[in-house]
């Protein structure tokens, strides 16, 4: 206590003994710890981030975002790991704050489960949502018009010729599937007639993304594109064509969603719409750790993306 006085310059202290603390900082170059000093005035020094995404390359763009953002603010990062059950996510949530989390990041599918959030109203910290498909008036949220940017997607493969695309599905539990469905849906429909859209089912995993390409592949009438609704399943359906034998993007052009590190790796580099997952969660740490304020724009703040054209993607044989 006498130090810390001493050290913020606070009155209350003997001269001598200010004068000894002073000596003794001195000797031992001590600065003080800006994390700390944040979570004694305001509590939210400590920033808590809950998982369970499956997805490696998701997740890590998540924590390359959300420690650049701790190191840039000073705060401390607190990770919770649970499973997809709601006690897990509980217990979870419980454990980032018995740690001295001021606040916590929910990625999907964390940020629409009312478990959580209430879990974490329940002990008067404040949540945010990053790359939620819809805005929750519980919470706030930084996310991307996935609507818009599935319909983009959608209009460049109609550009390219392709009249009969194959879509993947996201996990149900994502607001973000659905999301990204209606746009591919909406654009397709305002297409010519003989546009037409196979829809098969995800969960965002490669293991669905391959079994939902094979699907699509062994139609009778097989897609000339594949739009996944995230890179991992987009490029377990390279794989898929590439056991059937097919090129890509010769025999099959296939496309993703997110721009994961995955993306730019395989080959043929993949096609996708960058969703700037990195820069979402260290604007969730900011946010958490200096506040901001209650107006609609900041509560529900809506971030760019972009349109990534790489080698997978091509137009059809003709």
């Amino acid at each position: 206590m006498t130090v810390s006085r001493v050290v913020n310059n606070q009155a209350g202290v003997k001269a001598s003994t200010r004068e000894a603390v002073t000596a003794a900082v001195t000797a031992l170059g001590y600065s003080p710890n800006a994390a700390a000093r944040s979570l004694a005035r305001a509590g939210a020094g400590r920033i808590g981030l809950l998982y369970s995404n499956p997805s490696s390359g998701y997740l890590g763009e998540i924590l390359l975002g959300a420690l650049e953002g701790a190191h840039k603010s000073g705060a401390q990062l607190l990770i919770g790991k649970c499973d997809s059950d709601t006690a897990s996510e509980q217990a979870a949530i419980q454990r980032l704050i018995s740690e001295g989390a001021g606040g916590v990041i929910l990625p999907p599918p964390h940020g629409e489960s009312w478990t959580a959030i209430a879990e974490i109203e329940a002990h008067g910290v404040e949540a945010v949502a990053i790359a939620a498909g819809r805005f929750r008036s519980v919470a706030t949220s930084i996310r991307i018009d996935d609507m818009a940017a599935a319909a983009e997607m959608t209009r460049y493969l109609l550009s390219l010729g392709h009249r009969r695309i194959g879509f993947i599905k996201g996990a149900q539990n994502q607001s973000a599937s659905a999301e990204r469905l209606i746009g591919f849906e909406t654009e397709l429909s305002q297409a010519d007639p003989s546009a037409e859209g196979l829809i098969e089912s995800g969960e965002f995993t490669y293991r669905s993304g391959f079994e939902a390409a094979e699907r699509l592949l062994g139609a009778r009438r097989p897609p000339t594109a594949i739009f996944a609704s995230n890179d991992e399943m987009a490029v377990a359906a390279i794989a898929a064509a590439r056991r059937r034998g097919l090129d890509v993007p010769r025999n099959l052009t296939v496309v993703g969603f997110d721009d994961t590190p995955l993306a730019a790796t395989i080959w043929p580099a993949l096609t996708t719409v960058r969703q700037p997952i990195a820069e979402m969660a260290e604007a969730a740490v900011t946010r958490l750790v200096r506040g901001g304020s209650d107006d609609a724009e900041d509560r529900d703040r809506v971030v760019e993306h972009a349109l990534v054209i790489r080698e997978s993607s091509g137009p059809p044989q003709t």
